[in-house]
This record gives C-alpha cells, sequence and structure tokens, in this order.
C-alpha cells in the first residue's frame, strides 16, 4: 500500500490510512473503499499489517454525509440493495473493533448518517469548528445502522441520544465534545487532519501491546461488573509486566531514559 491507494488506505508511519467517504459531492460514504478498508483490517488483526493504529478520514471538506441516497433511488430492488450496504458497512465496523488497535477520527465539516456512526466507533474523535454531527436517517425515512442506536446512547446518554436521533437533531463540535463524542476540536477546520493524525502517530509509536490491553478494558469496563473487572485488570497488568515491552517499560523508567517501544514487535 502507499500513501496514495486508490482503494483508500494506505500504511504510513504505523498508522493504516482509510478514507471512509468518496471525493464526489457532500463526501458520501464509499463502499467500496470500505471493503477494500475490510479486507486490509483482516490483516492487521491476523498481523500480517504491522498498523499501531488506524486513521479514519474524509475524501474532502466533510469527514462523511451519510449513505449515497441516490445509489438507494436507483436500485431495483431497494430493500436488498440498502441491506448489502448496510452489511458491507458493519463488515468494515466489526474489522474495526477485530484490529484491536485505537482508532482515531479525523472529523472535518459533516459527519451526518454513517458517517456519525462511524465517528461513535473512534477511540479518539477530533473536529473542528466547523463540525457537525446529524443522525439523518430520519431525514429520507430511515432507521440507524453503523450501530449507531447501541453507541450514541452509550456515549452521550440515553436521553441527548434518543433527543437526537429522534428529532434529527445537530450536534454541534461545542456540544459534542461537551458530551464526550469529540475528545478534541482543533484550532480551525484545516488543522483537523493534521491534529488527528499527529494523535494517531503518537499511538503508533508507542506501546502497542499496553496500548491495545487499554483499549479492551475500556470497551469491557461498560458490560462488565467492578469485582470481575479489577480481576481482568489484575491479569491484564501482570501480563504485561513480563512481555517485552513491559519490561522496556519499566527498565527505562528506572534508567532514567527514554524507553524504546520497538523491542519485542
Amino acid at each position: 500500500m502507499t500513501e496514495q491507494s486508490p482503494s483508500g488506505t494506505s500504511l504510513v508511519d504505523g498508522v493504516l490510512h482509510v478514507r471512509v467517504s468518496a471525493p464526489s459531492a457532500g463526501n458520501p460514504l464509499d463502499p467500496d473503499a470500505l471493503r477494500a478498508a475490510t479486507a486490509v483490517l483482516a490483516d492487521v488483526a491476523s498481523g500480517d499489517v504491522p498498523a499501531g493504529a488506524v486513521l479514519l478520514h474524509g475524501a474532502g471538506s466533510n469527514f462523511c454525509a451519510g449513505g449515497d441516497v441516490r445509489s438507494f433511488a436507483a436500485a431495483p430492488d431497494r430493500p436488498v440493495f440498502i441491506r448489502s450496504v448496510a452489511d458491507a458497512f458493519h463488515a468494515f465496523l466489526r474489522g474495526l473493533h477485530a484490529a484491536d488497535v485505537p482508532v482515531v477520527a479525523a472529523v472535518r465539516g459533516w459527519a451526518a448518517g454513517a458517517g456519525l456512526s462511524i465517528v461513535c466507533h473512534a477511540d479518539i474523535a477530533v473536529g473542528g469548528p466547523g463540525t457537525n454531527l446529524r443522525p439523518a436517517y430520519p431525514g429520507i425515512g430511515l432507521s440507524p445502522d453503523g450501530g449507531m442506536s447501541w453507541m450514541l446512547p452509550r456515549i452521550i446518554g440515553r436521553a441527548r441520544a434518543h433527543h437526537a436521533i429522534l428529532t434529527d437533531s445537530v450536534i454541534t463540535a461545542q456540544d459534542a465534545i461537551a458530551w464526550g463524542l469529540l475528545a478534541e476540536v482543533a484550532a480551525t477546520d484545516d488543522d483537523v487532519l493534521p491534529t488527528a493524525t499527529a494523535v494517531a502517530n503518537g499511538l503508533a509509536a508507542g506501546p502497542r501491546p499496553a496500548i491495545s490491553a487499554a483499549r479492551r478494558l475500556l470497551a469491557a469496563s461498560a458490560e462488565s461488573g467492578l469485582d470481575a473487572h479489577l480481576d481482568a485488570e489484575a491479569d491484564t497488568i501482570s501480563h504485561l509486566a513480563g512481555t517485552p515491552g513491559g519490561i522496556e517499560g519499566v527498565d527505562a523508567f528506572v534508567e532514567k531514559r527514554r524507553p524504546d517501544w520497538t523491542i519485542g514487535r
């Protein structure tokens, strides 16, 4: 893969860059790019592609304005076509989780419909002053996909998620960061991608096993009880203490030097 890969994916400095939207007007979801990314994510999960983070970004001024509604309208059998789109979209999202590396989203401009769903699956989402997020599905008479109805209540709370989805309201960058949907708002919209790239590069350059383990613990925390979660944390930290990265990290701290996180990769 190269940075200019027509598939919309590239591996740069240990970060898998994934373009989620098409370069056409409005930047709608790009199913072909996501299918290609799903295949690469499977290689990340198997260890065949050495990615330490995934960076999701758009193809223009918007992160992703949702599904290509014109293709929905043109389909000879709309239910069958939309089911195929949803299945492919969901395979991509499952691939993101199975890859077991942190996911950063550069959310410039609009993230509507499927775009908002994708943002919900990012570990760290960076927006800009002009970022706006919207469920969008009610506007075309459809219900959410991409896990939005499962993820959004867990991120912003039941009341806000119900209001946003059912009334199709716009979530501004200011509300998104206050509610925990965005982790950071860059100084300008032009700074969104560079800021998110720096975050992803930092994660990829860090202690990858420890970061992935922390990500798994965070993901499990919403569904596990405290007692079981304490056991999981104890198991995880003790396991990492015997790995090359854990040994290097502790030794580097004691020796007052910068750790070499490439050890053991």
